[in-house]
């Protein structure tokens, strides 16, 4: 009999067993509220003396504090784990070329959306959000900054293309705001709280690159190596070319734990095992053909640049189901480029520069054709997102992660060449939030302030306002579930 085999019964699912764990997971559980400072250090204490008296290493923590078994699952008897990802594209869409003009269950996917075609009982669409946020910074500047928070831009010093100068948001984001509700409670409490991927972000700071806020002027940025997400979330990587495995040096204490496991644990060791192997392979491989079109041959790793986009969406979008199939996250985002955002899709044929091509008139069939393709590919990127959501099994066997899961996909703006921050893209997918799916919706500039307030309600944080309190009124959106 091992160490787990001494402390955790068979019938029990958790630690309590254990006197430092479990003394701890009771005193919170009964507080109901956050845990002061002593708390936590005796939370953190616990889990190294806990590790310790297993007799594994620290290397292992990884792959075992969200394990039913061990009591880091964080499961609530009877209710189920529901996760949230905002997917972010830029430069608004072509309208006529996005939006069903059925309203109600009845409607028709326009080729922009085509992708999504067989999930559309599991969609939303909700046409007329606005983005009503006014004040400094430019159209882009405050469709980005604003679209999480909901609320004013600080004065600041940065000129956009027009209008005043600006800087940070005045608030944090809704997918922070929900983060700190989950982390409050030990039940709903996960290792990272939230991720937050980006593919191709510039490396700069500026508020149209960041759409995350941990607070008033605390932009949080996206992660858009995969290299440096993958090290976040399992260790360091020693070198990306000629990468050793983590694996190899932890196959026997790992072996040792899953042999006192049962098999919702056992399957979770072997889902981060089976990952870490998979993301090791590919780094090794470099380059491999994502799209239609291959990519260009790169003779080791995978360069963080515009031309590997695809390729660095897909690998992007495997970390990010990874973390939330294994619980390091349920709220999680993903940025493609940013605000002004000036990828070039070579992979669709296209030369020209995203935002430059989201300038020319309507009129300009040649680059209505182009923006629609691009727009496409975006939402194909999301398919993608969606179909491994809709693939992977729950850990517990309930069901698969899209039926646990809803995704937002939307942007800073509702259309490039008028900047305007009416209608607003706000497409959802999936069954996270018990929201009422398969229909179109259509408003009449409905403020985007009600729309964060319904997400934070869709888990159970039954917030008043949020962001901006006169465009907070009417709170959540009732039709909605």
């Amino acid at each position: 009999m091992n160490h787990l085999q001494h402390i955790i019964p068979s019938d029990s699912p958790t630690v309590d067993n254990y006197p430092s764990m479990g003394s701890c997971r009771s005193q919170s559980a009964k507080s109901g509220s956050r845990r002061t400072r002593s708390q936590r250090t005796e939370s953190n204490s616990s889990r190294r003396e806990f590790l310790k008296y297993l007799g594994v290493s620290s290397a292992v923590a990884p792959f075992l504090w969200n394990l039913p078994e061990v009591g880091f699952a964080n499961v609530v008897s009877g209710r189920r784990k529901q996760r949230l990802i905002v997917m972010f594209s830029p430069n608004g869409i072509v309208p006529k070329n996005f939006w069903p003009d059925e309203e109600g269950g009845d409607f028709k996917l326009k080729p922009i959306l085509k992708p999504l075609e067989k999930y559309k009982d599991q969609m939303l669409i909700m046409n007329g959000v606005s983005n009503k946020i006014r004040g400094d910074g430019d159209s882009h500047m405050r469709g980005m900054g604003c679209l999480l928070t909901g609320i004013e831009l600080f004065p600041g010093n940065i000129q956009g293309g027009s209008h005043t100068p600006a800087g940070w948001a005045k608030g944090l984001s809704i997918d922070q705001e929900i983060k700190n509700y989950l982390q409050k409670n030990p039940e709903t409490r996960t290792r990272f709280g939230s991720l937050e991927f980006g593919v191709v972000v510039p490396n700069k700071a500026d508020p149209w690159t960041r759409m995350v806020f941990a607070g008033p002027n605390q932009p949080i940025a996206p992660i858009d190596n995969p290299y440096d997400m993958f090290e976040k979330m399992y260790g360091k990587l020693n070198d990306q070319q000629t990468i050793k495995s983590i694996l190899d040096p932890l196959k026997e204490e790992l072996k040792s734990v899953k042999s006192s496991l049962g098999s919702q644990g056992r399957n979770l060791i072997e889902q981060h095992e089976t990952f870490v192997r998979e993301m090791e392979i590919e780094i090794q491989a470099g380059p491999r053909e994502v799209n239609p079109k291959a990519l260009p041959t790169i003779e080791s790793g995978v360069k963080n640049e515009n031309d590997n986009m695809p390729l660095l969406s897909r690998m992007q979008i495997e970390l990010l189901v990874n973390s939330l199939q294994t619980d390091m996250t349920r709220v999680a985002t993903l940025q493609f480029t940013r605000s002004v955002g000036g990828a070039r899709l070579k992979s669709l044929g296209i030369e020209e520069n995203h935002h430059a091509l989201s300038h020319e008139s309507d009129r300009d069939k040649d680059a209505q054709e182009k923006l629609t393709k691009i727009d496409t590919w975006f939402c194909e990127q999301l398919k993608y997102l969606v179909d491994k959501l809709a693939t992977t099994p729950e850990a517990d066997g309930s069901g698969m992660m899209l039926d646990n899961t809803t995704v937002v996909w939307t942007n800073e703006l509702g259309q490039g060449n008028s900047h305007t921050l009416n209608n607003i893209p706000f497409v959802m997918v999936g069954g996270g939030l018990d929201f009422k799916m398969g229909r179109s919706l259509k408003y009449k500039k409905l403020a985007h302030n009600r729309l964060l307030i319904s997400l934070a309600h869709a888990f159970g944080h039954h917030i008043e306002s949020f962001g901006n309190k006169q465009h907070s009124h009417g709170g959540v959106i009732s039709e909605l579930s």
